[in-house]
């Protein structure tokens, strides 16, 4: 159904270049976020009073486009694989089967390597939880996550702002470095991520024709051709090929994403000011440039690929966290990873004294 080496291949091929950096300067800011990624495991655990004195057994990469590209092929191919399987297995009972699974197969190759070629410019670092076994990246040997920084866009990020390079080498690291204490210190909360997926992908239409022609619906309906305007006008893509029940179980997906990437936001500026001097600066100038898309072809991807989504999973997480922090403080907060049940439903990241209620068994007024 993939073919994943083809992915990776054009994902290298159509990748933009990065900034123009010396061998010494590129050595020295490799060495420079390793540093600041060690540095953040204690600032990190000081301020969110998680992982304890435990040792982080994930390693940290530090990777250039092409190779965060291929992290995340292989990511793809870990989680999507019990989906691929019985559209393989559907595939495989019609006459022409086989050779038209070879032949989709290096269309939709071709068009993920276009889709992570566009992605890697954008992506400064990333905690890649689903890092399959069989991966020859380092970190994957028992299927177990990595922390990836993708030093070029870092760089061309911290130039286009005019900031302190080593400061906000540092303040990236301390958001990443928090979703690698979010996985290490809670140990059910990836298996129950990766259930919520598999959940999802099992209620995917697994045939072809029938997964084609929602993906042709949706693309109508997107520039006007079928469905409300209203309707579409906050969707992407992604959430127009969905079924009902999938809308469900992304729900809940996207309340555990945007705690993750919420918390990380919060962390990262709760501790910034101990250990980052320029971290307002920082901070203001990195928010204008969240805000605003490069080109109209970019908010065109924002809104197809659901990227204006996870805009949204940002603001919307660490408005929860810092709401529930200021009602209970943070080891109240930490009760949030107790379990699945104490995890904010969809409804309660809008509504934080909601869980405060739920959780903390208090009124909403603090009674």
């Amino acid at each position: 159904m993939v073919d994943w080496d083809l992915a990776v291949a054009t994902a290298a091929r159509l990748v933009r270049p990065g900034p123009e950096v010396g061998r010494d300067e590129a050595r020295a800011v490799v060495a420079e976020l390793r540093r600041h990624a060690k540095a953040s495991e204690q600032h990190v655990r000081a301020f969110t009073r998680m992982g304890g004195d435990e040792v982080h057994d994930t390693p940290v990469l530090v990777v250039d486009r092409p190779g965060w590209a291929k992290a995340n092929v292989a990511g793809f191919r870990e989680i999507l694989r019990p989906l691929l399987g019985k559209m393989e297995q559907r595939r495989a009972g019609k006459p022409g089967g086989a050779v038209m699974g070879a032949l989709g197969g290096k269309v939709t190759g071709v068009e993920l390597g276009v889709l992570l070629s566009v992605l890697s410019s954008r992506v400064l670092g990333q905690y890649e939880t689903f890092a399959p076994a069989t991966s020859d990246l380092p970190g994957g040997e028992d299927g177990g996550g990595r922390l990836l920084l993708v030093a070029p866009n870092i760089v061309q990020v911290e130039r286009e702002l005019e900031v302190d390079p080593s400061d906000f080498r540092l303040w990236v690291c301390l958001h990443e470095e928090t979703h690698r204490t979010q996985f290490s210190a809670v140990p059910w909360l990836r298996d129950h991520l990766r259930g919520e997926i598999q959940s999802f992908l099992a209620e995917a239409d697994v045939d072809p024709a029938q997964l084609l022609e929602r993906v042709r619906d949706a693309a109508q309906a997107l520039v006007g051709g079928r469905g409300e305007e209203r309707d579409t006008e906050e969707r992407s893509l992604v959430d127009l090929v969905q079924t009902p029940a999938q809308r469900e179980v992304l729900g809940r997906i996207t309340a555990v994403m945007s705690l993750l990437e919420g918390h990380a936001d919060y962390v990262m500026d709760g501790v910034g000011p101990e250990v980052v001097g320029s971290v307002a600066e920082i901070r203001e100038k990195f928010q204008q440039r969240r805000a605003k898309g490069a080109s109209r072809l970019d908010l065109v991807l924002r809104k197809v690929l659901g990227l204006d989504a996870k805009l949204r999973q940002y603001r919307d997480g660490e408005r929860f966290v810092r709401a529930v922090v200021e009602q209970v403080g943070m080891d109240g907060f930490n009760r949030v990873w107790t379990s699945p049940n104490t995890l904010p439903t969809p409804s309660e990241i809008h509504a934080p004294a909601d869980w405060v209620a739920r959780v903390h068994g208090t009124s909403r007024d603090g009674g």
